[in-house]
């Protein structure tokens, strides 16, 4: 049978708007593209910078820079030996200090300090705060090549832990954004089996990126963000993830209409109407999910809602203006070589009576599984999701030491336990008690009776407040003439514990309550102070932010599926797909991974990205149930609607999976323990939760699913549909 004839489409929509708008995105990408390199110039990974200007811990800061004008930090350089340091040896290593100064990294050097066991020397380097990789290379370099013969070496300290973090982050740029892109081009050859479909879908994700880093870059540099290495790294992932799986739903709209039309263009605007609005509303909800996180009081938080939000709209656009330009220039050949073809007119549109015509294979399979028994399928699937949710109990998720966060090599880390092992763990990162002049005596009395301080003193007139170590030239115990700005003096106190422990923080917490009962006005920061702080605010924001994205998505679904029983029902379902995931994490992390916590945002960012991701498979779904049960009734309507998104949709979590399991190729904790709960958590969602549990519940309420809507009232096309006598049993 001859297809029927399509009408004549004009000249410009066939050719000229396409090829407008493909050049229009190249011109975009190579603006963009270059513009990745420069994030460096706008992005900082320091800590201190994370928190709210009302932490005190940032308040102690700025008050610390009013004593040290540098802008420096510490880097404490340690040279051990096995053994009981020789005469010889600690001669060289005191010949150390000229060469140190001689690199002239930062102002001041302070040392040579040996360790009461003998078997091990620091010196205390400022270098600047602003750049600290390079210096610190630099005096690796120094004394690795001048240290004393039988002595191992190390840089540490706030500006080592600082340079190998950055060096950590490095492979942002490159390594991760072509490890994902790899990952989805396999999935995408395995599942379209075309050559040139998998081209035009990276395009579009690759040019999106670069629209995407355009934007980021622009907010950075304007300074309305507080751009990070973390941010960075789930840009690329969320970019290229979220692009695919639209791009996913678009393709799979197009081969339908390709199958129903032999005009490319016509076939073109058949699927873009068709996947515009839940393509849409499935950006809409995730970029508006993700900006809830401007709800925290962490500016790292805060930063990733608009940098996320900002790469999810580049990403709707691109696909739904560069992929259905491809398509409209391609045709049938995208799918080359196995095009799909021309459907006979009598079977483009099946009168469905049970929803699993023309199905087959797998979803044919699922689809008489969720009819025959759909409350047996939704319960099991609810219990099991339930058991898996019992592991959060063990998720340690409370801050882990900063020598924790890299998982590779590090010198700085290596530093962080010599210094453990001979000295007070916390030289070089002391605490910043910052009190009035008056209270400046009992200050001082209450911050040596903490326990866990090894030593305490006023900042001495002219001195350096960076040392943090004891009996170092130039650190007074009590200066007749303290350093005084605006009527405050600054007070040092090293700690004996790392500074990056939790027995660090608890005894943090003690000083503050013991020198505020002096001073009321006393402020407590330092590097301990400053994770304590991100901790508690981490925490806080939990709780703050998870109402506010439960409250945007179910508005938002309800007005989408024109129901409240449906969103209500998708919202649960994907809360607990969240807490089975965060469960299963937990587990994984402390009995197979040996991990010794999580950072205090992980389980934040784990449910807005799972909670906002989840969604957009619940209306790619839903919205095409939705759409088959105004044809065909709620039932029928479910198995249909499942039947011709369940490839897509699983295909869509798979990329999605890949694309964030390739944030563990990043050395660092958080990105490591972020990529599996998203990777597993999306697997679940889709294969258990989207598969089965939503379409049995949904099939076993039938038409009440729509509640309050006209559809759960008005189904006619149900009430009249022939059932097999098993669906009758069931119901």
């Amino acid at each position: 049978m001859k297809p029927a004839r399509t009408p004549s489409i004009p000249f410009w929509l066939r050719w000229l708007i396409p090829v407008v708008l493909v050049v229009g995105w190249v011109a975009i990408a190579g603006v963009g593209g270059p513009t990745f390199g420069r994030l460096d110039e706008v992005s900082s990974n320091d800590p201190a910078s994370f928190l709210p200007a009302g932490a005190e811990a940032t308040e102690a800061r700025e008050w610390q820079q009013k004593f040290q004008d540098s802008g420096e930090v510490p880097a404490v350089v340690v040279i051990e030996s096995d053994s009981a340091l020789t005469p010889a040896q600690l001669a060289a290593a005191a010949g150390l200090k000229t060469r140190l100064e001689d690199l002239r990294v930062g102002s001041t050097v302070v040392g040579p300090v040996p360790s009461q066991d003998q078997k091990a020397v620091q010196y205390i380097v400022s270098v600047a705060a602003a750049e600290p990789a390079d210096a610190v290379e630099e005096l690796r370099s120094a004394i690795r090549a001048d240290a004393p013969d039988g002595t191992q070496t190390f840089v540490t300290g706030p500006a080592g832990l600082a340079a190998d973090l950055t060096g950590a982050f490095a492979g942002i740029d490159g390594i991760l954004l072509l490890v994902a892109l790899a990952a989805v081009f396999v999935i995408l050859l395995v599942v379209y089996r075309s050559l040139l479909l998998p081209f035009a879908v990276l395009l579009t994700s690759v040019f999106a990126l670069c629209a995407a880093i355009l934007l980021v870059f622009g907010m950075a540099k304007a300074g309305w963000i507080q751009l990070n290495g973390q941010s960075q790294g789930i840009l690329s992932i969320l970019v290229i993830g979220a692009a695919t799986d639209y791009a996913l739903l678009y393709v799979a709209r197009f081969r339908e209409a390709l199958e129903h039309t032999a005009n490319r263009t016509a076939a073109a605007l058949t699927a873009w109407r068709a996947s515009f609005a839940p393509i849409l509303a499935s950006g809409a909800t995730v970029a508006i999910a993700l900006l809830c996180l401007l709800f925290s009081d962490l500016n790292s938080n805060k930063a990733l809602g608009p940098v996320a939000a900002a790469g999810i709209v580049c990403s709707l656009f691109a696909a739904l203006t560069l992929l259905p330009a491809f398509a409209a220039l391609l045709g049938r050949a995208a799918f080359w070589p196995f095009r799909p073809r021309l459907l006979p007119e009598e079977a483009r549109e099946p009168q469905l009576t049970t929803g699993l015509e023309g199905q087959r294979g797998l979803w044919r399979a699922t689809g008489t599984l969720v009819s025959r028994r759909p409350r047996t399928v939704w319960v099991a699937s609810v219990l099991l999701l339930v058991v898996a949710s019992a592991g959060v109990l063990q998720l340690k998720a409370n801050g882990v030491p900063q020598a924790a966060v890299i998982l590779s090599a590090s010198n700085a880390v290596d530093g962080q336990d010599a210094l453990g092992r001979h000295f007070d763990a916390g030289s070089g990162s002391p605490v910043v008690i910052v009190s009035s002049q008056g209270n400046a005596g009992e200050v001082l009395e209450k911050v040596k009776a903490t326990d866990g301080v090894g030593a305490a003193y006023l900042l001495a007139e002219g001195s350096v407040p960076i040392t943090g170590a004891p009996g170092a030239p130039g650190v007074p115990g009590a200066p007749a003439n303290p350093a005084v700005r605006d009527g405050r003096v600054l007070l040092n106190a090293t700690l004996g514990s790392a500074a990056d422990s939790d027995a660090a923080e608890n005894t943090v917490a003690a000083m503050r309550a013991s020198v505020k009962s002096v001073d009321p006005d006393a402020l407590v920061g330092g590097v301990t102070a400053t994770a304590l702080d991100t901790n508690t605010t981490a925490q806080r924001d939990l709780v703050a932010i998870i109402p506010v994205v439960l409250a945007v998505i179910l508005l938002i679904l309800m007005v989408l599926l024109r129901s409240v029983l449906a969103p209500v029902l998708l919202v649960a379902s994907v809360v607990l797909s969240y807490a089975a995931a965060m469960g299963v994490s937990a587990l994984v992390f402390n009995n197979i991974l040996g991990f010794p916590g999580a950072d205090a945002t992980v389980p934040l960012f784990g449910f807005v990205f799972l909670v906002a991701l989840g969604v957009d498979y619940n209306i790619f779904l839903m919205s095409r149930v939705r759409e088959e049960s105004l044809k065909h009734g709620t039932r029928p309507g479910i198995l249909r609607g499942l039947g011709v998104t369940g490839g897509v949709i699983t295909s869509a979590g798979v990329v999605l999976a890949a694309t964030f399991a390739a944030l563990g190729v990043i050395p660092i904790m958080f990105l490591v323990q972020l990529a599996f709960i998203v990777a597993f958590g999306v697997l679940l969602d889709t294969v258990l939760v989207r598969s089965l549990l939503v379409p049995a519940l949904a099939y076993d309420l039938g038409r009440r699913i729509w509640w309050p809507g006209k559809l759960s009232r008005n189904d006619a096309q149900e009430t009249s549909t022939v059932e097999s006598p098993a669906e009758v049993a069931v119901r």
